[in-house]
């Protein structure tokens, strides 16, 4: 009978009353989902949105957020390449407002220029490869892990062994994206980087960046000197610039230019930029030879180091890139920057005359003018705005823009995964952790199960005197911490040598005297008449036990089970000090290790994943775990 009756529900006092129980159940449950909706929000996020908290990802309903992000992804977490790429002043990832509106034409005619024209790998970098901060494995670097494998097989050991890598582990391979713009920056020859190279080459062009020595001289060299207002450098330099966008970097020395202006270009050539990206007229083959003679003394010891067969100095040409060999890189160094003889203290380099730089864009503005013949055609075509050569640089955001308008659905559910991506990828690939963990988990439900049920029974069949001592003593357990009881646990099983093995996990904790208690409980409240009939019948010990005892508490012993199994899942110390050899660790311990060398979005995402199991194991024994509370009662 219901405590309200039908027509007093129908008072306005008794409905203000129902909604008000429902507003707080609202707010209850409110209070319980939101926590994980924000958890759930945390793990698709990246280091430009980990520090916003909203319950529903904002890249999943604003295009233009969702472009920064992408562009976040792009440039591997490195606001400065982006801005020396495009030539821009951002000052964070999450405060840029890209526009998507770009040029087709222009980004076609961007592909169809890097279709036609040879790159040598150090012209540009793959995007979705490093995440420095995030610290997560993007896109990119799966498919390159993926790529490792199928060519050398699964053993991280092989992928060592052929490529000359120390990974420690599939999670370990990394990629560190070099610059390749700054003179430190020197393009390698290993078998890894080759590796590395040839799958950067099979990458879409909207997953590439190219390195811009014009951006590169603005960014870092002009506005760390003269700041970012123009005024000051027209102050400095003599010059009437509206803005930056009207400074550029020349091809040669810039004969025309401010007495500032030649001396800016000359260091920069000098001293700043990598030398891959410079070339010497042949005119200075005399001053290159002389450099040659000064720091090697004969031709024989040149010969030697270079491992070539020179008749004199005299047949060493002027090289067109670059050298490879140590040696010979070093000469070219020397021959640029300026060479000091120390015996004579003569200075040889190259004459200023003589440099040009040789760069992506410079290619694509000669390719433009072979294909359209005048910069203004080019224009016209491409529905360009440019005036003069000077104006025409690479078209990479019209690029980029272009991939993500006809990947974003793609790009967004790369955001989604890949931190769970990531968890996975190191949980399977990494250790026994889920085996292990599946096993401990089955042992300990298995031992509570078998255990607790037996001790809870003797005591509820026998009445002994001492049961309700017994009883104290066995809450009396919980009255000291795991973290007490795991120091003497340690030692005695240090002793009888079960450290590193499952019996270490299962011994401690295979009675456990709250359950001994519910069980007795529970026990003592099953009738005693369905025991004398069964021994009228003949029935032993162990059919009252199994057949009576045991099918009548199924709901409670879903409850011990449950606690068993949440308690085994969840141990992460007591499993980590008694087993601390790597191939007996289980998933806890392995996720902790996760999280210390991961981003926050993934150790939001490793918390989400460990709790599916229990999750899932609560949801399919619901039914089983609520009737618990009926006490069963003879038919």
């Amino acid at each position: 009978m219901a405590i309200i009756s039908a027509i007093g529900r129908k008072q306005w006092k008794v409905r203000w009353l129902f909604f008000g129980i429902y507003a707080f159940l609202l707010i209850g449950g409110a209070t319980m989902v939101y926590p994980f909706l924000l958890m759930l929000s945390g793990s698709t996020k990246s280091a430009m949105d980990i520090q916003f908290f909203d319950a529903w990802p904002r890249f999943l309903h604003d295009d233009g957020w969702m472009c920064a992000k992408h562009l976040e992804g792009l440039f591997n977490e490195r606001l400065m390449d982006l801005n020396i790429c495009y030539d821009r002043d951002e000052m964070a990832f999450n405060k840029m407002a890209p526009s998507l509106e770009h040029n087709d034409a222009l980004a076609g005619a961007w592909e169809e220029f890097l279709d036609a024209t040879p790159l040598p790998a150090y012209a540009y970098a793959p995007g979705y490869i490093a995440t420095p901060i995030s610290r997560t494995i993007p896109s990119a670097l799966r498919e390159f892990k993926q790529e490792l494998a199928a060519s050398y097989g699964p053993d991280i050991l092989a992928v060592n062994r052929e490529l000359g890598t120390e990974f420690a582990g599939w999670y370990g391979v990394y990629v560190i994206v070099p610059s390749y713009l700054m003179r430190r920056e020197k393009p390698l020859d290993t078998p890894y980087v080759r590796a590395l190279n040839s799958f950067t080459g099979r990458q879409s062009y909207g997953l590439r960046y190219y390195f811009s020595p014009q951006g590169f001289y603005k960014k870092q060299f002009l506005k760390t000197q003269y700041s970012q207002d123009i005024a000051q450098y027209n102050r400095s330099h003599g010059t009437a610039y509206a803005s930056w966008d009207d400074v550029v970097l020349p091809r040669r020395y810039p004969v025309a230019g401010t007495r500032q202006e030649q001396d800016d270009w000359l260091r920069f050539v000098k001293s700043s930029l990598a030398l891959h990206w410079l070339r010497v007229d042949p005119a200075a083959a005399a001053d290159f030879q002389n450099v040659l003679r000064l720091r090697h003394g004969d031709i024989a010891s040149l010969n030697r180091l270079y491992g070539s067969s020179y008749a004199s100095f005299a047949d060493v040409p002027i090289w067109d890139d670059v050298p490879s060999n140590g040696v010979a890189q070093t000469d070219w160094e020397a021959f640029i920057g300026g060479y000091r003889d120390p015996a004579s203290g003569q200075v040889v380099s190259v004459a200023k005359e003589h440099l040009r730089i040789h760069s992506v864009e410079f290619m694509f503005q000669d390719w433009l003018l072979a294909k359209h013949g005048t910069v203004a055609a080019a224009a016209l075509a491409l529905g360009a705005s440019w005036q003069r050569l000077e104006d025409v640089v690479m078209p990479q955001w019209d690029c980029h823009l272009r991939y993500f308008t006809q990947n974003v659905r793609a790009l967004r559910w790369e955001f989604v995964t890949r931190n769970y991506r990531a968890v996975a990828d190191y949980l399977l690939f990494h250790g026994r952790g889920i085996f292990n963990t599946i096993v401990y988990c089955g042992l300990a439900i298995l031992t509570a199960l078998l255990v607790n049920p037996l001790a809870a029974y003797a005591m509820s069949r026998y009445r002994m005197p001492t049961s309700y001592k017994i009883l104290l003593f066995l809450m009396c357990t919980m009255a000291f911490p795991a973290m007490v009881t795991a120091i003497p646990s340690f030692i005695m099983l240090r002793q009888l040598n079960l450290l590193n093995t499952f019996a270490a996990l299962i011994l401690p904790g295979m009675a456990n005297g709250y359950s001994i208690f519910l069980l007795k409980g529970f026990f003592d409240s099953l009738p005693n008449e369905l025991y004398e009939s069964a021994q009228l019948d003949g029935a032993n010990e162990w059919v009252l036990f199994w057949q009576i005892t045991m099918s009548l508490s199924k709901p409670i012993l879903a409850v011990i089970a449950l606690n068993a199994f949440t308690a085994a899942y969840s141990n992460f110390m007591f499993a980590f000090v008694v087993c601390q050899d790597r191939k007996m660790w289980t998933m806890m311990v392995w996720l902790y290790e996760l999280q210390q060398s991961s981003g926050q979005a993934v150790m939001y995402a490793s918390l989400v994943i460990a709790a599916i199991p229990t999750f899932l194991i609560f949801l399919f024994c619901q039914n089983v775990i609520m009737r618990g509370i009926v006490v069963p009662s003879e038919k």
